[in-house]
């Protein structure tokens, strides 16, 4: 069987790294969020590299872009939990630095890649 395409997007390949940095970070929350933000954070998580794949595997351009969408939707639930935990003291400012740094530049390479979709959906018609 030959590689799926969503591996070879970039943005699903840091999505996926995105996921592992989540999970090794709220490890670290107290034990009373194991239900509650922690899981918040890791759905969000698995929800962009999710959704990500799903869109890839889709034969239109709408249908592309209303998966990707709920990956963006699913980045911006990200940094705001983020932010709640930092406000809770749940994660440091140097971590929640990289956290959003990353969600920045997963941000970006989705952005990139909507654009390129969008872009190519104008050629065809």
């Amino acid at each position: 069987m030959s590689e799926k395409p969503h591996k070879r997007l970039v943005v699903w390949q840091k999505a996926i790294d995105f996921i592992e940095k989540i999970y090794r970070v709220t490890e670290q929350f107290p034990s009373e969020e194991r239900f509650g933000l922690v899981t918040q954070m890791r759905r969000a998580a698995i929800s962009v590299a999710s959704n990500l794949a799903e869109g890839a595997a889709r034969q239109t351009v709408k249908e592309h872009l209303q998966f990707y969408y709920v990956a963006r939707g699913s980045i911006s639930e990200l940094n705001t939990q983020t932010e709640i935990a930092h406000r809770l003291q749940f994660i440091d400012t140097e971590q929640r630095t990289a956290i959003l740094g990353e969600l920045d530049d997963i941000s970006r390479l989705l952005n990139g890649l909507m654009n390129s979709k969008r872009g190519a959906a104008c050629l065809t018609h």
